[in-house]
């Protein structure tokens, strides 16, 4: 750590950055895989679970809670039903994080060249976070769509492999078709990266007990953060999921009953008209059980691995 109070943020090189986020996006992604898969299929389900009328005329599963549906997955599908999606996934993991670490890195370094111009801290934190998010997002999107297609496959496959669905969608939707949601993604992360940021680098010190084992005051850090992040921007990030499986592929998914969607402001009115508001939070639950874990996960792995890269290249060094 360095001296006259400088974060951990800013420290270590642009390579050892990167290998630390990388690290972090692929083993978070293997260990809340499963949650993914749930999160997805509940977001795609519109009919009501306290209405049993709705279920009628629905060719497909319906899904009630977390546990149920990971039970449903894995006797209907397998237990590698749990991890559909996962090679797209772990791409967009590896490259979402390298990303989100140096784009965050470059901006907190460019904020603290403001001089006696610098902002508040957790206005450098929210930015700084805000950035980042959006410039991952951008770069890993395709991945990101490919991921919550899988991942809506019932037992009848809807691509034969990851080529085959890239091949299929450029061919049938061009390069738009990569990019269905984005708008939403967008707009869900930049709000969602700075709060997260923000909240993180506030309870980080606060949290950093010698009484805490092996540095887990980051995951705690982390998982506050997350939770309360995820929870702010969450309508959003159902949106999303409904829009990335929006074109000719739509009705052969798991739920075969998703609806036509346009556009994100359409979207939520449609859904609260149809669904009600409660409809922009199906698979919070899930989804704040899967972001809590995720977010310990790579924050933990992140801050330990780019301390162990920085301690390999101090040993290299001399």
């Amino acid at each position: 750590m360095s001296a006259g109070g400088e974060h951990l943020k800013d420290e270590g090189t642009k390579r050892q950055v990167v290998l630390a986020g990388g690290i972090a996006g692929l083993i978070s992604r293997f260990c809340i895989a499963p949650l993914d898969v749930v999160k997805i299929r509940l977001q795609l389900q519109i009919h009501s679970l306290s209405d049993p009328a709705s279920h009628q005329r629905i060719n497909g599963p319906v899904y009630k809670g977390t546990l149920s549906t990971m039970r449903t997955i894995m006797t209907q599908e397998g237990i590698t039903g749990l991890w559909k999606g996962n090679i797209p996934a772990e791409m967009m993991y590896v490259c979402y994080g390298a990303t989100q670490f140096t784009a965050y890195r470059g901006t907190t370094q460019a904020l603290a060249e403001l001089g006696s111009y610098r902002l508040p801290q957790p206005v450098e934190s929210f930015l700084s976070g805000a950035v980042a998010g959006g410039c991952a997002t951008g770069v890993t999107y395709p991945l990101d769509l490919l991921r919550t297609r899988f991942a809506a496959q019932g037992p009848e496959r809807v691509y034969g492999s990851l080529r085959a669905s890239i091949v299929e969608i450029a061919r049938h939707e061009g390069l738009p078709g990569f990019f269905r949601g984005c708008s939403a993604a967008v707009a869900q992360i930049v709000p969602y990266m700075g709060l997260f940021f923000t909240t993180y680098e506030a309870l980080r010190p606060a949290m950093t007990w010698d009484a805490l084992p092996l540095g887990t005051g980051d995951a705690a850090a982390g998982v506050v953060a997350s939770v309360l992040a995820k929870t702010g921007v969450f309508p959003l990030d159902l949106v999303r999921k409904r829009l990335q499986v929006q074109g000719p592929t739509r009705t052969r998914y798991v739920h075969r009953n998703i609806p036509e969607y346009k556009g994100v402001l359409k979207s939520i009115s449609m859904i609260i008209r149809t669904q009600g508001v409660r409809g922009l939070y199906r698979g919070l639950t899930v989804s704040l059980l899967k972001a809590a874990p995720a977010s310990a996960v790579t924050m933990w792995t992140y801050e330990h691995a780019l301390k162990v890269l920085r301690e390999l290249n101090l040993a290299t060094d001399s």
